[in-house]
């Protein structure tokens, strides 16, 4: 290319005086233009590597930004996800809607009294003085209805030993030895009642407790037991009710209606902390939890193999195994397309808003429908055909619109993108009443994991982690029924060894009735010494 210098120094005068000098000027002249458009052209592909580039970090920066708000957030602002929704104009109730939701508020608030009213009570007689102090020559005083002042008050749990005296005898004629019948001991060798393992039991499954910490709790009781020691009894426990946990893994494949979820549960390994996971499986009548060392879908295809039926479930690619055309039908989860718009809100709130309050009548529709008590039937599949269904069609039409129109990496983007691929499953329980709009009852049960995982942190191996599956499963399958996981654990763990298999379902949670032989133990008379 030539110089700026050569060109100044050209005579174009004396070029253009010969027809084969300005031939040879035009061509030169052609030359520097197309070396100049090739340098614009490089210039321009720079400068739109460089628009793309810019384009790139501003959207990392927004993704970062989008982050470090919702850490900020999860570290000092509220956790609900509650908001206030739009205002819209009252739905006016019938008389006959407002008595349904007053009823079942009243139950709610019956219940708790009913509860109450079966505690022990301790009678104390505060007697009125026989004479009025008033009256000088002391007149007789006439009894009126005694008022009733109620405390609740708390009595310490205690730990009492059963000395059983095993009396033994000798035949003088033949010599042989015969002995009464001895206490059944748990696994045949444990110095432990039932009771006591059923308390450790609950203590860590129940109440996410800690063993070390229930163990500093009894000792204050005046019994002291080792952490090791206890922890055996938690593991003897799951391993002698291991047939009832298995029944109910059964249980849950035969149903129809599933809900499942996952989430990890650290293992400590001889050289470092490894991830595995529990996973809860639920039906109406058995709350299931089940260890993997891994995430892998072959859990869900253990547990449910080729069962049919409905399988409530997020968009994790793991239940992709057991939901197939000739499977399970798979449904959605309203609350995880939720929580994607909740966080979008965070940098897109305008936009994000119309979801929210559409999600939240969708909920108002549900509500309404507990209120009236007629979840699950035929009128309430009417309900969500004539309220929820136009709902979900304006949510459908806002995001075929909104589709494209934000930053693929954006919060807004991902919230659409999520919803529309899941749309097939997200509405499904359009068409069946048994279907709930979240899969928050399975979130709910793990709660219990991750209040072990924030206390106990983790599992000592895989078979600890079976262990605790085991154990979490009795104990919350009795809380779902109503019946006390310690009466019941200490109940079973003395008959399952002698039931027979074929009326091994008598002993399950659902079916379990007590016999009246494992009540809270009593101190024992004192035998003269």
């Amino acid at each position: 290319m030539m110089e700026r210098k050569d060109l100044e120094e050209l005579d174009l005068d004396a070029a253009a005086a010969s027809p084969s000098s300005a031939r040879s000027l035009l061509v030169l002249f052609r030359s520097i233009l197309l070396q100049l458009m090739a340098v614009v052209a490089d210039l321009r592909s720079t400068l739109d590597e460089h628009n793309r580039l810019l384009a790139e970090q501003n959207e990392r920066l927004a993704s970062k930004t989008h982050e470090l708000e919702l850490l900020r957030k999860s570290l000092y602002g509220p956790k609900s996800e509650r908001r206030r929704p739009a205002k819209r104009p009252k739905v006016e109730l019938t008389e006959e809607e407002l008595a349904e939701r007053r009823a079942a508020t009243t139950k709610k608030r019956g219940d708790s009294r009913a509860e109450r009213r079966e505690l022990d009570t301790v009678n104390t007689d505060h007697k009125a003085p026989i004479t009025c102090p008033d009256c000088p020559d002391g007149g007789r005083l006439v009894a009126l209805t005694p008022e009733i002042s109620r405390i609740f008050e708390f009595v310490p749990a205690s730990i009492v030993v059963h000395q059983h005296v095993i009396h033994k005898a000798v035949c003088d004629c033949c010599g042989r030895h015969v002995e009464g019948t001895r206490p059944f001991r748990v696994g045949d060798s444990s110095h432990y009642g039932p009771r006591l393992h059923a308390a450790i039991v609950v203590a860590k499954c129940g109440d996410a407790m800690p063993i070390h910490r229930l163990m500093r709790s009894w000792s204050r009781s005046g019994f002291r037991i080792g952490r090791s020691t206890a922890t055996d009894a938690f593991h003897r426990t799951a391993g002698l009710l291991r047939p009832l946990y298995a029944r109910l893994l059964a249980l849950i494949a035969e149903a129809r209606y599933v809900n499942a979820d996952e989430t990890p549960q650290p293992v400590m390994d001889e050289e470092k902390c490894r991830r595995g996971f529990i996973w809860t499986f639920i039906t109406n009548a058995v709350v299931a939890y089940v260890f993997s060392a891994t995430r892998s879908g072959s859990t869900p295809g253990a547990v449910l193999g080729d069962s049919t039926g409905m399988l409530q479930v997020d968009a994790y690619s793991g239940y992709n195994n057991v939901c197939t055309p000739s499977g399970r039908l798979r449904n959605g989860c309203i609350s995880h397309a939720r929580r994607y718009f909740h966080d979008a809100a965070a940098s897109a709130p305008a936009e994000s808003a119309p979801v929210l309050d559409w999600i939240h009548q969708l909920y108002e529709v549900e509500y309404d429908a507990a209120a009236q008590g007629i979840l699950g039937t035929e009128r309430h599949l009417a309900m969500r055909q004539v309220r929820s269904i136009p709902i979900f069609d304006r949510w459908k039409a806002w995001l075929l619109t909104e589709d494209d129109k934000h930053p693929p990496k954006s919060p807004l983007a991902k919230a659409i993108t999520y919803a529309l691929n899941q749309w097939e499953y997200l509405t499904r329980c359009t068409g069946d009443p048994n279907i709930p709009l979240d899969n928050n009852i399975a979130e709910r049960h793990l709660r219990i994991v991750a209040l072990g995982r924030d206390s106990f942190r983790w599992v000592g191996n895989d078979a600890a982690g079976e262990s605790l599956a085991i154990n979490l499963t009795l104990v919350a399958t009795c809380m779902l029924h109503g019946k006390n996981p310690e009466e019941y654990l200490a109940d079973v763990l003395v008959r399952v060894a002698t039931h027979p298999n074929s009326a091994l379902d008598e002993l399950l949670p659902m079916n379990w009735k007590p016999i009246g032989t494992t009540k809270a133990p009593q101190p024992l008379t004192p035998q003269p010494s």
